[in-house]
């Protein structure tokens, strides 16, 4: 591949040597440097490989691009930009192709609901005809292969790099979560999304490492919207008008609120006996009732925001309601069907404004008793354990607290500060320390009528001790305790 042909949407200077070169890898890992390689000098959280230009130049790299000035030999191509994460996302688009030209892209921001919405999206799509990549927080799903997931949105490379293995394994479309971080670092750079959809917005992902503040937590979010063609907001949001500010592209709006185009009313709750979920009926550019086997008013805002998507693609009626009515997405709300006279769930609540949020909607169902089964990781927040506990016990007739990743800590340390949030209010609690134990006594002393959560893990399938993860899976630990068959059915 020609440099120049890398280069061809990226604003640059050419500080030394020629573009009129031939180029044979593009990396940003200087692990992975070949002879003629375009090494991309990126500035991170833990080093910046601008400091190792002259390294990256001896093993073979051919071009360096760089923000600040590095001293190499005049034999290496220096290419200078404004930012090198935005270089490096225009040129892996080039590199591979742009993929995103034979895909219809569309991304998911906001800060909850992202996966969800995105496993409905591409339920429905898939149901309907179009084979569709995802890139999420779990996982990416490349037709039958399935990818675990690093980071929420991958690095600018990588997804310009899944998106080609999409379009070569015959994908028509991609549906993908984008963070504030992603956005924030240009991960998502070098294209243009065909739809950017706002969930909604609350304070999170706000400290040192992440964004100073609320309003640069908000503008990163914004930023999806001047760079898509047609958006799709919550129009319930108290930061909708924030977020459609600078906004480039259509806008179009769902919700409960009169005025949006997609307006959702005569919402009901329903409960099948162990499973619990919710229906409604939608108005305006769409006219049908709506009936989805998860729990809670964020399952309304779920579904419409894949509804709204979806719409766009002209799908049928019976489609959206069919491949609404079978969803289940790991980890999130997810119901596992062991007996008609309790239900019990998984869900990724892993802090108190996520914990709350779900207890707050389960007792909307009025169950016999709410059972809140969590423990906190380690080397974290000790705060967030106090406030854990806090929640739960408020909202949970019985919290059951244990261990979740403890990494470094002892278990019986983070346990012993659960409790000191648990202790201050007047929920009754048990502490059992092994998550196994936990999961088994939950179940086995579960009454009916109940509803128990298992909160914390969600989709992970380890426990992290020592600096080590092993094998964990909450679902194969329901199945040890429904084999012995010790519980209400």
């Amino acid at each position: 591949m020609k440099l120049v042909d890398l280069l061809e949407e990226m604003e640059y200077e050419c500080v030394q040597g020629s573009v009129d070169r031939d180029i044979s890898t593009l990396v940003y890992d200087s692990r992975k440097v070949e002879r003629d390689s375009v090494f991309v000098c990126i500035t991170g959280a833990v080093r910046d490989a601008h400091d190792f230009a002259g390294e990256v130049a001896e093993m073979g790299a051919a071009v360096l691009i760089v923000e600040r000035e590095v001293s190499v030999p005049d034999a290496v191509t220096v290419i200078r930009v404004e930012n090198t994460r935005l270089a490096l996302a225009q040129a892996s688009a080039a590199y591979f192709g742009h993929p995103a030209r034979e895909l219809t892209t569309i991304g998911i921001t906001g800060t909850k609901g992202k996966t969800t919405a995105t496993y409905m999206v591409r339920s429905i799509l898939e149901a309907s005809g179009y084979p569709t990549g995802l890139i999420g927080t779990i996982e990416s799903v490349i037709g039958e292969e399935s990818i675990p997931a690093a980071n929420t949105t991958p690095e600018s490379y990588v997804v310009q790099e899944t998106f080609r293995k999409m379009v070569d394994a015959g994908c028509k479309c991609v549906v993908m979560e984008v963070s504030s971080q992603g956005l924030m670092l240009h991960r998502v750079g070098g294209f243009v999304f065909d739809y950017g959809i706002f969930t909604n917005l609350e304070p999170d992902h706000i400290g040192p490492n992440e964004h100073k503040d609320l309003a640069d937590y908000i503008h990163c979010k914004s930023l999806l919207f001047r760079q898509c063609r047609q958006g799709i907001f919550n129009g319930d949001d108290s930061h909708l008008q924030e977020m459609l500010a600078g906004h480039t592209c259509e806008v179009e709006t769902y919700g409960f609120s009169q005025g949006v185009d997609l307006r959702a009313d005569h919402v009901h709750l329903t409960d099948k006996g162990g499973t619990l979920g919710v229906a409604y009926h939608m108005s305006g550019k769409m006219d049908l009732d709506v009936e989805i086997d998860i729990p809670g008013t964020f399952s309304v805002y779920n579904s419409m925001t894949a509804i709204a998507i979806c719409r766009h693609f002209g799908v049928k009626e019976e489609t959206i309601l069919s491949s609404l009515a079978q969803i289940r997405v790991k980890g999130r709300v997810e119901i596992l069907p062991i007996s008609s006279k309790f239900t019990l769930m998984i869900d990724y609540a892993h802090n108190a404004m996520s914990l709350n949020s779900l207890l707050t909607t389960l007792r909307e169902y009025r169950p016999k008793r709410l059972v809140s089964l969590f423990g906190c990781g380690g080397d974290r927040s000790r705060d967030r354990r106090f406030e854990m506990g806090e929640v739960s016990s408020r909202l949970a007739d019985l919290t059951i607290v244990t261990s979740d990743n403890p990494r470094t800590e002892k278990p019986e340390d983070i346990i012993a500060d659960i409790v000191v949030g648990v202790e201050r209010e007047e929920g009754e609690y048990v502490t059992i320390p092994d998550r196994a134990d936990a999961i088994r006594y939950a179940i086995e002393n579960a009454r009916e009528g109940d509803v128990i959560v298992l909160a914390g893990k969600g989709h992970e399938d380890y426990q992290e001790i020592n600096g080590k993860k092993f094998h964990m899976d909450e679902r194969e630990l329901v199945a040890d305790v429904v084999k012995d068959g010790n519980f209400i059915k």
